[in-house]
């Protein structure tokens, strides 16, 4: 193996793993998940946060809130009011009559998410309309997001209570109402928006000159108790289980506002849309609105016609109206139902990523079918299963705890541990077929790896060329010599009689005691001569050169008998399912084995049987008679090839002799 494949192997983690026990290997996958995931949610944070955030809302989405919201009425400035009264921004007369028409309604607080940054005829008008509530706010617009100087109106009513060092989200742009109504309360209405365009978080407070203000909703929570005291106090959270922050209003005792690490306050999506009432604003000008309706109630007056712009996606929809937005925000801090997201929720996350860590490594341990089917039903199930935790939490105890990096992991982990334990399988299958092939010959172990087992017959006839190879006198050798040298000389004779084989075509069908069994498929000259040929090399190799020079004292030297012969046989299998045996049955097999006998008799190293020998003209075969052969009953003619292999002196006369069998005579 080159020093590059090795370097390879080593980076592959894969093939380290298959290098290491079953445990270990496993640890080291579920380690390479956590680091892929961990990279991709670094890489792709803003992506995978976006699909966290879209698929996590399903704990509101899926069975939302439809009970009316009676506290909370949005007054909509829509199509039928544009349409009848006339483009927006409408005359702050509009507007005045619109604030008088529910001042009369018996509304107990009026908030406008809308502007009034330029002075306009009417103002005077309009200011004395909100003067005259029961409670009024309305918005500035701290410009949070932009890289635009803008400086338009007065910012008024800050908080106290917090320095704008606490404070995360601060800036030098606004756009608020201009001085003439810097006496009416107000509110800031500057969400966050997502990279997907989305608004989930509002800060709660932003620092404008280093001076705090409040969100509308909150702002409308200090008005609607009618208190002059807007001081607030800003907090850690109190336990890893609470969120990172809380804001306590100083005129609003017992209510704890959870915020995020940033400040920011989440959205709740709760409530269907359905559950808000929406009124249209010309409908109140008009006095069109049913007696009661709006009596003691709270009401956010926003655009919501498609003209004009106020349009953000939410979980619900593409194009919700802003002022919406503002009655979740209102809704959620009347019902101290503010979601948040814990301040250990790393750890839990990581404790939830710890158990499906350990789940898919003991299902990885059961190997087999249950890991086969366990892991991948696993790696959907267990993303799954966290997206559902984290859909009851939030439905259920308003905390948003997140779910993708276990969802991730899981899916990772799996796929890596089912691919470790599909290799390893495979590589024990590979080893085991190399095993099964280095005891019988590879079609067989082939056939034998990939069918089941049978109890019947499992049998095929085909004409073959047979070669049986016997070491002569080698009982009588291992008698004498201690079983290791003969287990040596054995495996010298089977080793390279197999290299003969095999580079002239053939195979080794099976190894016997001191003997071998050799097949060529074909009965033709072809099979017959390459028969021969390896004959000749194992009788010159083996039999000159490997076996003993000096056999011991009072034993006839080792030496090869060698026959050959063509016929039909049955090859196959036979035996019960549980205990087969691979076999090579027929006339020609026991005419091979009774040939390879009479070289012993006939003091020849190689005898060739009548059939395999009117394939081999060319090498001059010499008769050596009829003979019946033993067991059988139709005599055969031998031959025998017509130039012995003599080398080195090695093979005399005195080998022409014959040898009887059983030693010393």
């Amino acid at each position: 193996m080159s020093s590059l494949s090795r370097f390879n192997q080593l980076l592959n983690p894969l093939a380290v793993a298959l290098r290491m026990m079953p445990r270990s290997g496993r640890v080291l996958m579920l380690g390479m998940a956590a680091l892929i995931s961990s990279l991709l949610w670094l890489v792709f944070n803003d992506s995978l946060g976006t699909l966290e955030e879209r698929l996590g809302a399903l704990g509101w989405t899926v069975a939302p809130e439809t009970a009316l919201e009676q506290r909370i009425t949005l007054i909509a400035i829509d199509e039928k009011s544009v349409a009848e009264i006339g483009a927006w921004p409408w005359p702050r007369q509009q507007m005045a009559r619109l604030t008088t028409a529910l001042n009369e309604a018996g509304v107990q607080l009026q908030l406008h998410d809308i502007v009034y940054s330029e002075p306009n005829t009417g103002d005077a008008e309009l200011r004395l309309a909100l003067e005259s509530s029961t409670g009024a706010v309305i918005a500035q617009v701290p410009a949070l997001q932009t890289d635009q100087i803008v400086r338009a109106g007065v910012m008024t009513h800050p908080v106290s209570g917090v320095g704008c060092n606490n404070v995360q989200s601060s800036t030098s742009n606004f756009l608020a109402a201009h001085s003439g109504f810097a006496g009416i309360p107000k509110g800031h209405i500057s969400p966050i928006i997502s990279t997907d365009g989305a608004i989930r978080r509002i800060p709660a407070i932003v620092c404008v000159d280093q001076q705090p203000y409040p969100a509308l909703a909150l702002s409308a929570l200090l008005q609607g108790v009618n208190s002059n005291n807007w001081g607030v106090t800003l907090q850690p959270g109190e336990s890893l289980f609470g969120p990172d922050q809380l804001l306590q209003l100083d005129a609003y005792p017992g209510l704890k506002i959870p915020l995020d690490a940033e400040g920011n306050l989440r959205i709740s999506y709760r409530n269907s849309p359905q559950s808000y009432r929406a009124i249209s604003a010309v409908d109140v000008i008009n006095g069109n609105v049913e007696r009661g309706m709006l009596e003691n109630t709270w009401v956010l007056v926003g655009a919501t016609a498609f003209g004009i712009g106020d349009i953000v996606p939410t979980p619900y929809s593409g194009a919700t109206p802003g002022v919406e937005l503002q009655a979740r925000i209102l809704g959620s801090l009347l019902d101290a139902s503010i979601p948040y997201t814990p301040m250990a929720s790393m750890w839990l996350l990581g404790l939830l990523t710890l158990v499906f860590a350990t789940v898919l490594f003991v299902l990885a341990g059961a190997r087999d079918r249950v890991a086969a089917y366990g892991l991948p039903v696993a790696g959907v199930l267990f993303p799954l299963a966290a997206l559902t935790l984290h859909m009851q939490l939030l439905s259920g105890s308003d905390i948003w705890l997140g779910w993708l990096f276990p969802a991730i992991f899981s899916v990772f982990a799996a796929s890596l541990l089912l691919l470790l334990e599909q290799s390893r399988l495979r590589s024990e299958r590979g080893r085991v077929f190399e095993n099964l092939n280095s005891y019988l010959p590879s079609d067989v172990a082939k056939e034998i790896a990939y069918s089941l087992p049978s109890s019947s017959v499992n049998a095929r006839r085909c004409d073959v060329t047979l070669l049986s190879a016997d070491l002569r006198n080698f009982s009588a050798f291992g008698e004498a010599r201690p079983p290791e040298e003969s287990a040596a000389v054995l495996h010298y004779f089977f080793v390279k009689a197999t290299e003969i084989v095999e580079r002239h075509g053939g195979r080794i069908q099976e190894f016997k005691g001191d003997s071998l069994l050799a097949v060529w498929d074909g009965q033709n000259a072809a099979a017959a001569t390459q028969a021969l040929t390896a004959a000749q090399e194992m009788q010159q190799t083996i039999d000159h050169n490997m076996l003993p020079q000096h056999p011991p004292a009072g034993l006839e030297p080792l030496a090869l008998g060698i026959g050959i012969e063509q016929g039909p046989a049955l090859i196959g299998s036979i035996g019960p399912a549980n205990r087969r045996s691979h076999t090579l049955l027929g006339d020609t097999v026991t005419i091979t084995l009774r040939i390879q006998e009479m070289t012993s008799d006939l003091a020849q190293p190689i005898l060739i049987g009548e059939c395999a020998a009117r394939q081999l003209n060319e090498f001059g075969l010499e008769s050596q008679g009829s003979y019946l052969l033993s067991g059988l009953r139709i005599p055969h003619c031998l031959f025998a090839p017509s130039s012995p292999v003599e080398a080195h002196g090695k093979l005399s006369g005195t080998r022409r002799l014959k040898v009887i069998k059983g030693g010393l005579q």
